[in-house]
């Protein structure tokens, strides 16, 4: 019987949809794996069997070992062109701006136990490097701090970035990535701050009123230091 337009179109749609699965069970298997065995000591089988698809659709979603590890490592972060749009617009007040930052910063926390087996992936990479998180900093990590650090200059009224600049920048990020890091302790000791997606908003919003008032301790700093006057040292008596 030959096939409608419409009866095409289902097939493709669903042809579509399986390969969609079919990706995300090799990458979701790909991280648990990685994140307890290493890279070097897991095997593109054992991936295969633990995500129920052949062997084959590896080489065919991400090329090799290798490109699945990186998309396991990388994604779904947003990239780093989106992530810095949500943050840098040029007429957004500090409040605006924080919160686009930590929006960015929290989503992942919502991803569940996605997002504990990411950032075990993260540890390993750490422990045993494979080349993928140098690559993390220089092409992800850097420039979204470097736009960071532009954006907390222009609302302190600094044209260019001093050291102490920079350290409210590692601060600003630091509340945050707290959170990430010590998932499992916050889990341990007061889970519910972290049980759901309202929890998670709750505590963004709390890291906006954070940031905001650390931006703001320092404005008040340059401005008092400012205000000093400058006295010559006294002669000594001979």
């Amino acid at each position: 019987m030959e096939k409608t337009p419409t009866s095409l179109a289902d097939d493709a749609r669903r042809t579509r949809s399986d390969g969609a699965q079919s990706r995300e069970r090799l990458l979701l298997a790909a991280t648990r794996l990685f994140a307890e065995q290493g890279f070097a000591k897991t095997s593109t089988r054992e991936i295969a069997l633990a995500a129920g698809t052949n062997i084959a659709s590896i080489s065919y979603y991400f090329g090799d070992k290798a490109g699945l590890y990186r998309a396991a490592f990388t994604e779904p972060s947003p990239g780093c062109e989106a992530s810095l749009d949500a943050f840098t617009a040029s007429d957004a007040t500090l409040r605006e701006t924080l919160e686009g930052f930590y929006g960015i910063m929290m989503a992942d926390l919502k991803r569940g136990d996605r997002a504990r087996l990411s950032m075990r992936l993260w540890f390993r990479e750490m422990l045993e490097p494979t080349g993928v998180w140098a690559e993390e900093i220089d092409n992800g990590i850097k420039p979204a701090h470097a736009a960071l650090v532009m954006v907390l200059g222009r609302h302190l009224g600094l044209a260019t970035p001093d050291d102490d600049l920079l350290r409210l920048g590692f601060s600003v990020v630091g509340l945050a990535v707290q959170l990430m890091v010590t998932r499992d302790v916050i889990d341990r000791i007061n889970p519910h701050l972290l049980e759901n997606d309202a929890a998670i908003d709750t505590w963004m919003a709390r890291l906006v009123d954070y940031g905001e008032a650390m931006v703001n301790a320092e404005l008040a700093r340059r401005k008092a230091g400012a205000a000093q006057p400058i006295t010559k040292p006294r002669k000594k008596k001979a």
